[in-house]
């Protein structure tokens, strides 16, 4: 059994790296406002509306782990991972 010490270092590690990913989210999502912007305003057959539909339905399901997948660091950090959908 863990002690309440270590129980409460985990926790308190966890809360940390949370709080660290939600201000990195917010921080991203306002540096990309104004391309996302840009990228809205030139759509104009629709493309990224419909994109952003088949993502959603895709990321509703539920997905198999990825085995055998690895994904770098820099991929998961990278401020352009989320404009894939503009290729």
């Amino acid at each position: 059994m863990q002690t309440l010490a270590v129980d409460i270092a985990a926790t308190f590690v966890d809360d940390a790296g949370a709080l660290v990913t939600g201000f990195g989210r917010a921080l991203l999502r306002f540096a990309m406002a104004p391309i996302n912007r840009i990228a809205n305003a030139c759509d104009v057959a629709g493309v990224l509306a419909e994109r952003r539909a088949t993502v959603r339905m895709w990321a509703n399901r539920a997905r198999a782990p990825h085995e055998g997948r690895r994904f770098s660091l820099l991929g998961r950090l990278s401020p352009f991972r989320h404009l894939s959908h503009l290729t």
